[in-house]
């Protein structure tokens, strides 16, 4: 059986686009380092590598909360930290203030809760970013306001912010709150910082006793009542501070957690759809001399029909 002419040319031109469409496909590979880079070069691999690349998305989205939620929970730890010393100050005070202190010791006493009422209110205002840490998930103005009398003495401390604390995602189904709001009377839901019926927690107002009773004299009020209360404030700080650094320790293996997720996954990548460079390069070789040889033979070719052609 005699084969035309034009078959063998359609063959040889179908081969060579093969060869060439070979070259350029690990010509892609050895420069883009991906063995893959569209869903015909392998529909199979391609999924697996999408779906590690969408866990590799949600990895780094999972470290960048985590990121922020650690920067929010040392400056919160921070302020709890010198609240905590205010308050162990308070206490110092109501201890010493007895019946054997003096007057002017009791009036230079009742000058310094004034002052520590003032630090504490603003380490209650404590912002990270743009958002204040104690006003609950009413966060964008301060949440403890003070008011003096004309002598600079301290008469209130008023609570602006909510009792609600906002979760963030640090892995799949994984929430976490950072936040403690300042005050919390509803009798249920997270511990309030300097307020909390369920505890008998009212800073603000037990220095405001204590100072007034520093200023009026009244040693016996402090002993009997300002100092069981300022221990009961002391207490719920206590406990702030110990339930921050629990927080701060769970961020950081969360932290660490998502990044051997994140290693995990590029490694799972690289090794699915990652091109051996070594291997690659061989191959491109390869290609490339078979290319020319199909080349090399089809001009032969060419010529051996036109010598032919001009002998009929």
């Amino acid at each position: 059986m005699r084969i035309a002419g034009t078959s063998y040319l359609d063959s040889m031109v179908s081969q060579l686009n093969l060869l060439s469409s070979r070259q350029y496909q690990l010509q892609n590979q050895a420069a883009t380092g991906q063995k893959i880079s569209a869903p015909a070069d392998d529909p199979a691999v391609m999924a697996q590598a999408l779906n590690l690349q969408t866990d590799s998305r949600a990895a780094a989205q999972y470290a960048q909360n985590i990121t922020a939620l650690q920067s929010r929970a040392a400056a919160a730890g921070n302020a709890l930290a010198a609240l905590q010393t205010i308050a162990n100050r308070a206490g110092e005070i109501a201890t010493s203030a007895d019946g054997t202190a003096t007057p002017a010791q009791l009036q230079a006493y009742a000058s310094e809760v004034t002052q520590l009422i003032q630090q504490a209110v603003q380490l209650m205002n404590t912002r990270s970013g743009n958002q204040f840490l104690f006003g609950g998930t009413a966060s964008g103005s301060a949440p403890f306001t003070v008011t003096t009398d004309a002598s600079g003495h301290v008469t209130a401390v008023t609570y602006s912010g909510n009792s609600e604390v906002s979760q963030s995602e640090i892995a799949a189904n994984v929430t976490l709150a950072v936040d403690a709001p300042g005050q919390n009377n509803t009798g249920s839901g997270p511990r309030g910082v300097v307020s909390d019926s369920r505890y008998g927690a009212d800073f603000f107002n037990h220095l405001i006793a204590l100072q007034n009773d520093l200023l009026s004299g009244n040693t016996n009020a402090i002993t009997a009542t300002d100092a069981p209360n300022l221990s009961k404030d002391q207490d719920n700080l206590l406990y702030q501070v110990a339930a921050n650094g629990a927080v701060q320790a769970r961020l950081s293996a969360a932290a660490a957690w998502v990044s051997s997720q994140q290693n995990a996954a590029q490694t799972d990548l690289t090794n699915l759809a990652g091109a051996d460079l070594t291997q690659t390069l061989t191959q491109l070789s390869q290609a490339q001399n078979a290319y020319q040889a199909a080349l090399a033979t089809s001009s032969q070719f060419m010529q051996m029909q036109q010598y032919i052609l001009s002998l009929l």
